[in-house]
């Protein structure tokens, strides 16, 4: 059986992309839109990432047979265990979320068995430092992957491959991962890239404020390194609480790296550790 219908909670950057993605695809269907903001869901609406707006998740979610949940961690691990009770076993739940082994646990409890809907986790390797609908775009998935975290010790739901498919319509290149090593991966590769942009924008903050002569001469390499600061809190307020562990572990070898260099400043260590840096810039995807 086909997916007919889509229903995407959560109408924000990633869930309207989404959305717009799948209409600049030609899906035939139609796609259903919920937000807490209303705001964001009407805009969602007008720029036609929805062909539909629906005033409750529940109803939203019982109408599609394939349903996305596009938010915060928290609020997607929620959503999971409001809609297990409703749903029936022909739809299938995916998710965007950036932390995987949370949902794969609750979905294992929630959606495995006999006479319930399936749970496939997803995690597309797009976005940007802002938020909003207003900020979405058809094309933001186009030369990225998209991971998926499925249950290795369930059966492929039969609507998974075909979101698959839509997905590489959208221009990802789509990538299976254990959960827990995709959290592991994402820490090392996202969230503690983040922290450090988050760090060293708050030290500059702290240490210079509004200082004309300092952010005049910053350039391309300041504006590179602090773009990710300016990522609202509320985006990843969820992602390092459920992710602490490996956050703080790529962290910590980051705090160790650092004070060796801090301590090699004037040694032909300094050298070696330039070498390696240009051994992984110089390597693919990067060359």
């Amino acid at each position: 059986m086909p997916i007919r219908s889509i229903a995407i909670l959560g109408t924000g950057l990633i869930g309207g992309s989404v959305g717009m993605a799948l209409r600049a695809q030609k899906f035939p269907g139609p796609i259903l839109g919920w937000d807490k903001d209303q705001e964001q869901l009407h805009i969602a609406l007008q720029r036609g990432a929805l062909t539909e707006i629906v005033d409750d998740p529940i109803s939203a979610a019982s109408a599609a047979d394939l349903i996305l949940l596009a938010g915060p961690v928290f609020t997607i691990l929620d959503w999971m265990e409001q809609l297990a009770p409703i749903l029936l076993p022909h739809q299938l739940i995916t998710d965007v979320g950036s932390v995987k082994n949370p949902m794969l646990q609750r979905a294992q409890m929630l959606y495995a068995g006999a006479g319930r809907a399936d749970f496939l986790g997803g995690h597309p390797m797009s976005g940007k430092e802002v938020f909003g609908v207003s900020y979405a775009e058809a094309n933001l998935f186009h030369g990225s992957v998209w991971l998926f975290t499925p249950d290795k010790q369930a059966p492929q739901h039969p609507l998974a491959a075909e979101w698959r498919s839509w997905v590489e319509r959208f221009g990802s290149r789509t990538l299976d991962l254990d959960a827990e090593r995709h959290d592991e991966l994402c820490a090392w590769v996202s969230h503690m890239p983040q922290m450090l942009a988050t760090a060293l924008s708050a030290l500059y903050q702290d240490h210079f404020g509004e200082a004309e002569d300092m952010r005049a001469i910053g350039g391309r390499a300041l504006r590179e390194m602090t773009r990710l600061g300016a990522s609202p809190y509320s985006m990843w307020r969820d992602i390092a609480h459920t992710n602490a562990d490996a956050i703080g572990s790529a962290i910590a070898a980051l705090e160790q790296r650092l004070a060796h260099l801090r301590e090699h400043l004037k040694t032909p260590d300094l050298r070696d550790e330039f070498n390696r840096a240009n051994a992984f810039r110089n390597s693919p995807p990067f060359k």
